[in-house]
C-alpha cells in the first residue's frame, strides 16, 4: 500500500445546531453546541487512517488543550503526528459551524496556528514528504506553503491532490499547474473561476476551464447528485448513494480521503470515486466532522 501525507489544517469545531440559518440582523436560539475535532486537513488525515490508509500529517496547533486533543485524536487512529508542530503563544484554529435541520451547514474558520505553518516547517519534516507516495492539501493553510509542497512533490514524482477549500478567487494559473487532482464542489468551482455557473452544462464547461490551468484531472463533487470526473478527453458522471442527510460537515473531506486511500491500494480513478461516494454517503447521515467518519468495515457493507 502506498503512503499518504496530508499537509493542512487542524481546527476544533464548535458545532451549533439550529432550526434554520439566521439572516443578517436576526438573533436565533440554538438547539445545542458540541466541540468536535475538525479542520479540513485533520479530517482528511483522520478519515484516510480510519479507512485503513498509511497516513502522516504536517500541520500546526497551539500549545493549548484543543491542540493536544486534536493531535491525540489523530494518533488514536494511527496517523503519524510527528510532523504536527505545537506553537507557543498561538491559539489552535477554530471553526464555528452552524447546522440546520436539513443537514446543510455554514462555516466560519478562525485559522489560529494554521496561518503560521511555514515552508521552514515543511523542510524540517521533509522526510515525511520523501517517504510518501500521495500528498493531499487544502487551502486553510498559507498559499505559499501549498505551492512549496506542490513543487517538492512534483520534483519527487508524488501524486498530488488539492481540495481547494475554502475556495479563493484570482489564483494564478501557475498555482494550479502540476496538481494531479483538484477536487472542488460546485460552489468552490464557481469561486475559483470567479463566475456563476447556473446549469450542469455550464458547470462542466467550468471544470474544463479549470482543467486547462495545468491540472491532470478535475473531480467536481455534487452532493446528493454524485460527482464528475473531468479530463481533457471526457466527462464521466458518478451517482451518489441515496440517503437522508443529517449533517454534511466533512463529507467533502471524507470523499477526498477515501479517494486517496483507494488510489493508495492501486485502484483506478473510477473505482476511487465510487468508493469516495460510498464513504461520504455514510458521513452525511451522522453529526460532526471526525465523529462521522466510518470504518472500512462499515463502508464495505454499503451497496
Amino acid at each position: 500500500m502506498k503512503k499518504i501525507l496530508v499537509v493542512g489544517s487542524l481546527n476544533m469545531d464548535f458545532v451549533i445546531n439550529v432550526q434554520k440559518m439566521p439572516v443578517p440582523g436576526e438573533t436565533i436560539l440554538a438547539q445545542e453546541m458540541r466541540l468536535v475535532p475538525g479542520g479540513k486537513g485533520a479530517n482528511q488525515a483522520y478519515a484516510a487512517a480510519k479507512l485503513g490508509g498509511q497516513v502522516a500529517m504536517i500541520g500546526a496547533v497551539g500549545d493549548d488543550p484543543f491542540g493536544r486533543q486534536l493531535t491525540s485524536n489523530l494518533a488514536e487512529v494511527g496517523v503519524d503526528i510527528s510532523g504536527i508542530e505545537t506553537l507557543t503563544g498561538c491559539a489552535t484554529g477554530n471553526a464555528m459551524i452552524t447546522v440546520e435541520e436539513q443537514g446543510e451547514n455554514a462555516i466560519i474558520v478562525v485559522p489560529g496556528a494554521n496561518a503560521h505553518l511555514t515552508t521552514e516547517m515543511i523542510d524540517k519534516h521533509i522526510r515525511l514528504v520523501d517517504a510518501c507516495d500521495i500528498i493531499i492539501m487544502q487551502l486553510e493553510i498559507p498559499l505559499d506553503v501549498v505551492s512549496y509542497v506542490k513543487k517538492l512533490g512534483m520534483e519527487r514524482g508524488k501524486q498530488i491532490i488539492l481540495d481547494p477549500a475554502p475556495a479563493k478567487t484570482g489564483l494564478p494559473d501557475s498555482f494550479f499547474e502540476g496538481f494531479d487532482i483538484v477536487k472542488p464542489n460546485e460552489t468552490e468551482l464557481q469561486t475559483l473561476l470567479g463566475k456563476t455557473l447556473k446549469t450542469p452544462q455550464a458547470l462542466q464547461e467550468g471544470a474544463q476551464c479549470l482543467l486547462q490551468k495545468g491540472i491532470g484531472t478535475v473531480l467536481v463533487t455534487l452532493g446528493g447528485d454524485g460527482a464528475w470526473m473531468v479530463t481533457k478527453d471526457s466527462v464521466k458522471a458518478f451517482h451518489a448513494c441515496k440517503v437522508t442527510p443529517v449533517d454534511t460537515t466533512a463529507a467533502g473531506d471524507s470523499f477526498t480521503a477515501a479517494f486517496a486511500v483507494a488510489c493508495s491500494r492501486g485502484q483506478s480513478y473510477e473505482e476511487a470515486i465510487a468508493f469516495g461516494n460510498r464513504v461520504s454517503s455514510i458521513v452525511v447521515t451522522r453529526p460532526g466532522a471526525q465523529t462521522s467518519i466510518p470504518t472500512m468495515e462499515e463502508v464495505t457493507g454499503i451497496q
